[in-house]
């Protein structure tokens, strides 16, 4: 399963990340698929970019985002893709929430 998450570069206590898609059991600096934005922690105001057509390519073909990386995109609202991402990523009792009175059972 692909996962878009953070990869650590640059120099010790002075990280940096790369936004990456990855398959899920590499290891965290592993070979990667594609390169989709960075993370700066250490500047202020942190920089992130990304390439949202591109984050939004790769949900759409069941790319799952890190914790971190939803985090980082609803947070620096980087347009709509980090809205949508999330919303199709929402835990299944925050969707059971949203519905409208739905009896489904949800398996947690």
């Amino acid at each position: 399963m692909l996962t878009i998450r953070l990869r650590r570069v640059g120099a010790t206590k002075k990280p940096h990340y790369r936004v990456v898609v990855i398959e899920s059991s590499v290891a965290r600096d592993g070979r990667f698929v594609e390169n989709v934005g960075h993370y700066d922690p250490c500047v202020e105001p942190e920089l992130f970019q990304v390439k949202p057509e591109r984050v939004a390519y790769w949900v759409s073909k069941g790319a799952r985002l890190s914790d971190t990386v939803r985090t980082l995109l609803v947070r620096n609202s980087v347009e709509s893709t980090g809205t949508e991402a999330a919303e199709q990523l929402a835990s299944p009792v925050e969707k059971l929430e949203k519905s409208d009175g739905d009896e489904t059972q949800v398996s947690t």
